[in-house]
Formats: structure tokens, sequence, C-alpha cells
């Protein structure tokens, strides 16, 4: 019954940890990755402000052959409307629309249904390096409430992963 007791004791003063841990981490966060490709500037951004052309470089929309993508309004301007449907939970349901574009910047508004419901924000800023480099970096805005917010680090790491690996399809791509 002693040991009993301790094991319980010790998963309640983990559980209790966490949530103190949770405390500390800001419900906010950002993730910014960047690479540099050697493309100029309006070349780069023609191309990534049409959100189509991510089925050729986006690991997500790759990531299931079967998926049912559905476009509304224009491609490349603000009010472009892309939703996705995948049977694939890695992949789920959701869509993103273009709210602004600036010259060198997209920003659109993100909207999960599955896996996890959920509206977020995210940015592609296409700077001049030279006139034949070009460094885009894209930018994910997310938000975790209290105690979600503890698996933020991890949701943070795997946005990372991915978009690093996005923006190299992109260079790949762009630079043929």
């Amino acid at each position: 019954m002693r040991i009993i007791k301790r094991i319980v004791f010790g998963i309640v003063a983990f559980i209790v940890l966490l949530l103190v841990v949770a405390l500390f981490i800001p419900k906010d966060y950002t993730v910014s990755v960047s690479t540099t490709i050697d493309k100029p500037k309006s070349e780069v951004f023609d191309y990534v402000k049409q959100i189509k052309n991510q089925e050729k470089y986006s690991i997500w929309v790759m990531q299931d052959p079967n998926i049912v993508m559905d476009y509304q309004g224009t491609d490349g301007t603000v009010g472009f409307k892309a939703s996705w449907n995948s049977k694939d939970d890695n992949v789920g349901e959701g869509s993103q629309q273009i709210t602004a574009i600036t010259d060198g910047r997209i920003d659109v508004d993100l909207h999960f249904e599955r896996p996890m419901k959920g509206d977020e924000k995210a940015a592609t800023i296409v700077e001049a390096v030279s006139e034949n480099q070009t460094k885009v970096t894209s930018e994910f805005y997310g938000h975790s409430d209290y105690p979600m917010n503890l698996m933020s680090v991890i949701g943070k790491k795997f946005i990372t992963d991915a978009q690093t690996q996005n923006l190299a399809n992109l260079k790949k791509i762009l630079e043929e």
C-alpha cells in the first residue's frame, strides 16, 4: 500500500510541476525560418504569392496525393482562399486566406478543422539580398491557452522542421 501511495504522489507531483512550468511559457509564439534563394526578388515574390504553387513545395500538401483542394477567388490577390481536405490526419482539413499583400510580404489567416480546430496567422516575407539573391522568411504566429501552451514547445519544433523543409523545396524549385 505504501508503494501505491508513493506512485500516486509521484504522478500528482509531476502533473503539478507541469502545470507550474506552463505558467511561465508564453501563450503566444512565433516560428520564423529563412533561406536565401539565388533569384531576383520579383521572381521569388511572384512565385510565393501564388498559393496554388504550394502544391509543389509544401510538405503538408504533398504528403497526401489524394488531398482535395478547393480554391476561391483570384490567386495571388487579397481574399483568395485555398481549402484542403485530407483523410490523412497529419494533413487534416482547413483553409488559408490571403489577408494582405504588400511589397515583399504576404499575410494569411489559417483555419484548421481537423485534426484540431484552431485559427492562426502566417506570413511569407521576401527581401532582396542583392540583385540576384532573395531572402525568404516563413513566419507562423501561434497561440495556445494555458495549460496547452506547454505543448507549444513541441508544436514549435514540428512547425520549424516543416517550414525548413518547405523552404528547401521552394529553393530547389526556383533555382532549377
